[in-house]
C-alpha cells in the first residue's frame, strides 16, 4: 500500500513530474496510476451500480498530473457508454465527490444513448446508415456521392431527414438542433476502407472512435449545413468541402499565387495574406468553391501582411480561379479586426 501511494506522490511535484516523464519511457508511473484509477472506478461501480457498469478502458488524462478517464458499458443498453474522470489518489471524480459524479455520468450516458438511437433510426428510415458521429458537435457521418447534377436534390433529401431528426430529438428534451445542424458526408470509397467496428463496444463508443474518424477525415469530404429559424430546420442547406491538411495547404498556395498574378496588373507591389477562411461550394456544384483572399496593396516595411483589402474568388477544387477576381474593398483598418461582408 505504501509503495502504491508513494508512486502517486512521486508523480505529483515538479521533480516527480520530471522523474515520471523518464519513468513513462520505461513504462512506469503513468501506467501504474491508470491501473489504480481503473481499480478505483471498478470499486465505485460495484458499490453503487452492482451488475450494471463494467469498465471497458481507462486512459491517462493529459496534461494533468493525475487522474484518468474511465469508460463503462451499461448492462441492458448496448448503445450507452458512461465516461467519468477519476483520481484514485485524491478519492475524487473530476474533483467532485464520486457518488454524485457517477450518478450524473450514468444519467448522461443513458440520455446520450437514447438520442443516438433516434439519430440512427431517423437516418436509416431516410436510407442513410450512420457510420460515425463527431463527439464534439454530434454531427453524424453518412455515405453519399453528390455530383453537380444531384447535389441540390441530395442536400434537400438530407435536409428533410435532419428536420425529422431535430423534431424527434426535441421531443425527448434535445435543444441543440434548434440552432441548426450539420452532416458529414464521406464518399463510398472512403467508407469502404474505414476500419472494422469493434462490435464488443457500445454503439456510442464505436461510432466516435478516434481511428474511425481519422479514416473518414483522411480524404476530402463534404459538410452539409442546415440553419434553423424559430427552431425549425431549413431543409435547403448549403455544402462545403473539408480537405486534409496537406491538400488544404496546396489549395491555399495555388489560390494565393493565382490571385497575386491577377492583382499585380493593377498593384505591382501587392502582398497576399496567408489568411485562410471558409470556402463554400457554389450552389448546384461540387467542384466550384468561392471564398475570400486578403491582400495589402504594398509592403509595410517588415510587417507581415494581415490583409486590409479582400477579393472574392471562385476556383476549381485544386484552387485554380475559374474567372476574374471580384474586389470586395476595405475589410480591415490597420491591424484591427477583420470585417468581411457575407459572400
Amino acid at each position: 500500500m505504501n509503495g502504491s501511494s508513494g508512486a502517486r506522490r512521486f508523480g505529483a511535484g515538479p521533480t516527480g513530474a520530471l522523474m515520471c516523464a523518464v519513468a513513462l519511457v520505461l513504462g512506469g508511473c503513468g501506467v501504474l496510476s491508470t491501473k489504480q484509477d481503473r481499480r478505483f472506478a471498478e470499486t465505485l461501480a460495484d458499490e453503487h451500480y452492482p451488475g450494471t457498469l463494467e469498465v471497458i478502458e481507462a486512459h491517462k488524462l493529459f496534461p494533468q498530473a493525475s487522474g484518468s478517464e474511465v469508460s463503462f458499458s451499461v448492462a441492458g443498453d448496448p448503445d450507452a457508454v458512461v465516461r467519468i474522470r477519476v483520481d484514485a489518489e485524491a478519492g475524487t471524480c473530476n474533483t467532485h465527490p464520486c457518488r454524485q459524479a457517477l450518478d450524473d455520468a450514468v444519467e448522461r450516458g443513458r440520455s446520450e444513448a437514447a438520442r443516438l438511437r433516434i439519430l440512427i433510426r431517423t437516418f436509416r428510415s431516410c436510407g442513410h446508415e450512420v457510420i460515425g458521429v463527431d463527439p464534439s458537435s454530434g454531427a453524424p457521418w453518412i455515405v453519399a456521392s453528390p455530383t453537380n447534377a444531384t447535389v441540390t436534390r441530395v442536400l434537400g433529401d438530407i435536409g428533410s431527414c435532419v428536420r425529422r431528426w431535430a423534431e424527434a430529438d426535441a421531443r425527448i428534451g434535445g435543444t441543440a438542433r434548434a440552432r441548426g445542424a450539420s452532416v458529414n458526408i464521406a464518399s463510398p470509397a472512403v467508407a469502404r476502407r474505414r476500419p472494422a467496428a469493434r462490435t464488443s463496444r457500445p454503439t456510442a463508443m464505436r461510432l466516435s472512435e478516434t481511428r474511425l474518424l481519422a479514416a473518414l477525415q483522411s480524404r476530402p469530404y463534404f459538410v452539409a449545413s442546415y440553419s434553423a429559424s424559430h427552431g425549425r430546420i431549413d431543409t435547403g442547406g448549403s455544402a462545403r468541402i473539408v480537405q486534409p491538411f496537406e491538400s488544404r495547404q496546396r489549395f491555399a498556395a495555388t489560390v494565393r499565387a493565382a490571385v497575386r498574378d491577377q492583382l499585380r496588373v493593377s498593384h505591382p507591389n501587392v502582398r497576399v495574406s496567408e489568411f485562410q477562411g471558409v470556402w463554400r461550394l457554389e450552389p448546384g456544384t461540387v467542384d466550384r468553391l468561392t471564398g475570400y483572399v486578403l491582400y495589402c496593396e504594398r509592403s509595410d516595411g517588415g510587417k507581415r501582411c494581415l490583409g486590409d483589402r479582400a477579393v472574392v474568388v471562385t476556383t476549381d477544387v485544386r484552387g485554380e480561379p475559374v474567372g476574374p477576381v471580384r474586389e470586395a474593398g476595405k475589410v480591415r483598418e490597420g491591424r484591427g479586426p477583420l470585417r468581411l461582408p457575407p459572400l
